[in-house]
C-alpha cells in the first residue's frame, strides 16, 4: 500500500511547513517559544482589561491616553543606557529577572483589581513600573534571539516566528479578555496574567547554553552611550529604519489606545467588541509575521517595509471612516498585518546589518524607535481625541504613515547601495565575478 502522501517529507506543504518552523530546530528556541505562548496570551489579556478598566472608571479619552503614555514613557528614557548594559550582562539571567518582576507586577494589579479599591492613579504607577521593566526586557529579549538559534541563517525566521507568537496571543488573549471582563470583571485577568509568567520562566530556566563571549576591558557608561549613538548615526540604513518606525510608532501605533472609544463610542459596543477588533488586529498581523517566516532571505526586505507599512496607513485611514462593525474589523486587520510585516522586516535588517559588539546597543534604539516614542504618540492621541474626536485622529495618523512611506521609498536605492557591502561580506549576496583576463 503507498505511504499517505499528506505525511511525505517530500511533497510542497511539508517542505513549506519546514520552511516556516526552522528555527523550531534549535531547542532553546523552542522552549522559550513554548514558555513565550503562554505567558503572551495573559499579557495581551491584561492590556486590554487595563485599558477598558481605565475607560470604565473615568469615561476619559485623555486619561486613556495618558495611562497608555505612564506604560510606554520608561522605554523612551530609559533604553538607551539598558542598551549598553544588555551588552554588558548576561542577557540570559537579565530576563530571568525582567520575567519575575513582571509577574509580581501583575499580581499587585489583580490584588487592586480584585479588592474593589483600584485607583486610576494606581494603575498609572502599576504602568510606569512595567514600562522600567520593559526598557531592559525588551533589548535584552531582541539581543538573546541570535544566541537561542544554533544556525545563523535561522535568525530571519526566528524573529518572524517571535512575531507569529506575539499575534497569535494577540488574537486569543483580546477575545478571552472580553469574556473574562464580562463575566467576572477585569480583576482575573490580571491575575490570569501573573500565573503565566511562570511559563516563560520554567523555560529559560531549562535551557542549556554554551558561555557567553566575555566582553573587552568596560568603559565609562557615557562612552559606551555615546560609541552606540555615532555607530547608530553614521549608518544611513540604521538610521534610516530607526527614523521611519519612530515615526509609525509616533502617528500610527496610538490607534490601539483608543480602540475602547471605537469600541464603545463609534460602534456602539461593550467589552466583547473590544475583544474582537483588537483580536482581528492580532488576526492581521500573525498572517502578515506568517509571511514573513516563510522568506528564505533578507533580500527585498526594504520593498516590503514600503508596502507593508503604506497597507498600515491605508488601514488606519479605513478605520477612521468606519461605522460598521464588519467594516473596522477588516480593515483593522488590513492595519494589524501592515504594521506587523513593517516592525518585523525593520528588526530583520537590523539584526543582520548590526556589529555584534553593539547589538544591545542598536536594538535598545529599536526598542525606543517602536515603543519608546509610542508614549507621546498616546498621549497627543488622547489630547486630539478628547478635541477633534477618535475617528478625525485615527485618519491624520494613517495619513502621515502614508507620506512616510513614500519617503522611505525615495531613500530605498540609495540604502540599498550602502548595504551592499554587509551583504557581500555576510554571504547573502554572491560575490561579484572576477574581471576577465
Amino acid at each position: 500500500m503507498p505511504p499517505d502522501s499528506r505525511s511525505s517529507p517530500d511533497k510542497p506543504g511539508g517542505a513549506r511547513q519546514r520552511l516556516l518552523m526552522r528555527a523550531l530546530r534549535s531547542r532553546n528556541y523552542r522552549l522559550f517559544f513554548q514558555g513565550q505562548a503562554v505567558s503572551l496570551i495573559g499579557t495581551w489579556m491584561t492590556r486590554v482589561a487595563a485599558s477598558w478598566l481605565v475607560y470604565r472608571l473615568t469615561g476619559s479619552a485623555w486619561l486613556l491616553g495618558l495611562s497608555g503614555f505612564a506604560g510606554q514613557i520608561p522605554m523612551f528614557f530609559l533604553t538607551p543606557f539598558a542598551g549598553v548594559w544588555v551588552d554588558r550582562w548576561d542577557r540570559h539571567r537579565t530576563l530571568v529577572v525582567t520575567q519575575i518582576l513582571s509577574m509580581v507586577q501583575s499580581f499587585a494589579l489583580a490584588a487592586l483589581a480584585l479588592s474593589g479599591t483600584v485607583k486610576v492613579w494606581e494603575i498609572v504607577v502599576l504602568a510606569l513600573f512595567q514600562g522600567a521593566i520593559n526598557a531592559f526586557d525588551m533589548p535584552a529579549r531582541q539581543s538573546f534571539v541570535v544566541r537561542m538559534i544554533e544556525r545563523r541563517e535561522d535568525l530571519g525566521n526566528a524573529i518572524a516566528l517571535n512575531s507569529s507568537m506575539v499575534n497569535g496571543a494577540r488574537l486569543v488573549g483580546p477575545a478571552v479578555a472580553g469574556v473574562i471582563i464580562a463575566a467576572v470583571g477585569e480583576g482575573y485577568c490580571f491575575l490570569i496574567d501573573g500565573v503565566s509568567y511562570l511559563a516563560v520562566i520554567a523555560s529559560l530556566l531549562a535551557m542549556r547554553l554554551a558561555p557567553a563571549v566575555p566582553r573587552g576591558e568596560r568603559r565609562r557608561l557615557s562612552s559606551e552611550l555615546s560609541e552606540g549613538w555615532r555607530y547608530v548615526k553614521a549608518s544611513a540604513p540604521i538610521r534610516s529604519v530607526l527614523l521611519f518606525l519612530a515615526l509609525v510608532s509616533l502617528v500610527g501605533m496610538p490607534y490601539s489606545v483608543l480602540m475602547p472609544i471605537f469600541a464603545a463610542a463609534i460602534l456602539h459596543g461593550g467589552p466583547h467588541t473590544l475583544g474582537f477588533l483588537m483580536s482581528a488586529a492580532g488576526l492581521g498581523a500573525l498572517a502578515g509575521a506568517v509571511t514573513l517566516a516563510m522568506r528564505r532571505s533578507v533580500l527585498g526586505l526594504g520593498t516590503v517595509i514600503v508596502w507593508s507599512s503604506s497597507l498600515f496607513g491605508a488601514g488606519l485611514v479605513g478605520l477612521g471612516l468606519s461605522r460598521s462593525l464588519w467594516l473596522s474589523l477588516l480593515v483593522v486587520a488590513v492595519a494589524g498585518f501592515g504594521m506587523m510585516r513593517h516592525m518585523a522586516s525593520s528588526n530583520t535588517i537590523l539584526q543582520t546589518i548590526v556589529a555584534e559588539d553593539k547589538r544591545g546597543r542598536v536594538m535598545s534604539y529599536y526598542s525606543m524607535a517602536f515603543q519608546g516614542i509610542t508614549p507621546f504618540g498616546s498621549l497627543a492621541a488622547g489630547a486630539l481625541a478628547a478635541r477633534l474626536g477618535a475617528p478625525r485622529t485615527i485618519v491624520g495618523g494613517g495619513i502621515l504613515c502614508l507620506c512616510g512611506a513614500a519617503w522611505f521609498a525615495w531613500r530605498l536605492p540609495r540604502l540599498r547601495r550602502a548595504v551592499r557591502p554587509i551583504y557581500l561580506e555576510l554571504g547573502i549576496l554572491p560575490p561579484p565575478p572576477a574581471p576577465k583576463p
